[in-house]
């Protein structure tokens, strides 16, 4: 459904040439869900951008859905869906708004109308059909903006950040219609997100993209089985003494350190614990809580990226 070979788009600035996306290569089969991930910057949208049509790369080349993304862009746009970081903001009732966009997809108004009740039911917006996208609830809006994506039955869906701003009640609720869009209609659907555990929940394949190139390209479970190991997290106050005493305890354990925490990974750390916990003691380190887990895709995230989710990386001309 996705192919891109070699995707590139540099920019020109004053000092000098960007890479914003460099030589992206990846594929999205039919039916899958791929997760996009990267650091603010790292060439999510941009990338998004090329493949949607809506910009064209400097190098390399694109297929969606079988057709080239710059020289038949016409018929790309026929056959994808794409929703935007940005909701619906349109200012005509809900109803007419899914009725007019179908009709513009070349829907008879008999059939618009059928697809409108249809798409209102699947997404619970049957009550809200009267109203301005600008009178309902961020939930409501982002199904809106769901059911806008699909008007088409498109063959394959761009979904920008879809659940940015959504409280968790509104987001699992997005996270089942996804669920059931791919059972029911095969969608493929490519996934930008900052949140690490709807991918995880969500996505067949995990795709991470940082300064502008793919780092990794998995399934989720197979990424935090290559980063292997335990996690341990400190709750500390004293972050600096702490750091030392791990630092010189595990040579070559990188160590992370945030407000209150230190968080590094070891193997065996059932075994190797107790003996640093005692360094830490005799350090005069007070401990407010020890935690040992497996890896989590965050922890990938942060080994691949050198960022926590939704951190910048850099600033990107066109994000």
């Amino acid at each position: 459904m996705i192919s891109a070979e070699g995707l590139s788009r540099t920019y020109t600035s004053r000092a000098g040439k960007v890479d914003a996306v460099h030589e992206v290569n990846l594929t999205v089969d039919a039916g899958q869900v791929v997760g996009f991930l990267g650091p603010n910057g790292a060439g999510k949208t941009t990338t998004v951008r090329m493949l949607t049509t809506l910009l064209d790369p400097t190098a390399g080349r694109a297929t969606v859905a079988g057709f080239d993304v710059v020289r038949q862009r016409a018929e790309v746009r026929r056959r994808i869906g794409y929703v935007s970081q940005a909701s619906s903001f349109v200012p005509q009732r809900i109803g007419d708004e899914l009725r007019t966009q179908a009709r513009l997809h070349g829907l008879s108004a008999r059939q618009a109308a059928a697809r409108t009740a249809e798409l209102a039911e699947r997404f619970d917006l049957t009550g809200v059909l009267d109203r301005s996208a600008l009178r309902v609830s961020g939930g409501q809006r982002r199904r809106f903006d769901l059911a806008l994506g699909l008007v088409h039955r498109p063959e394959v869906l761009f979904l920008d950040e879809p659940t940015a701003g959504l409280d968790p009640h509104s987001r699992a609720e997005l996270w089942q219609l996804l669920r059931e869009l791919r059972a029911t209609q095969g969608t493929s659907v490519f996934l930008t997100t900052h949140y690490l555990d709807e991918a995880d929940a969500l996505c067949d394949r995990v795709v991470v993209i940082n300064a502008g190139r793919i780092v990794a390209d998995d399934t989720s479970d197979a990424l935090k089985e290559q980063l292997g190991g335990d996690v341990v997290v400190l709750e500390t106050d004293q972050l600096g003494a702490a750091s030392a005493v791990v630092a010189a305890e595990l040579p070559g354990c990188a160590v992370d350190t945030a407000p209150g925490r230190v968080r590094f990974q070891i193997d065996h750390a059932q075994r190797r614990l107790p003996g640093l916990l005692r360094e830490l003691d005799r350090a005069g380190v007070a401990l407010t809580s020890v935690s040992v887990k497996r890896p989590t895709l965050d922890d990938v995230f942060l080994r691949l990226t050198g960022h926590v989710t939704g951190s910048p990386l850099r600033t990107e001309v066109a994000a």
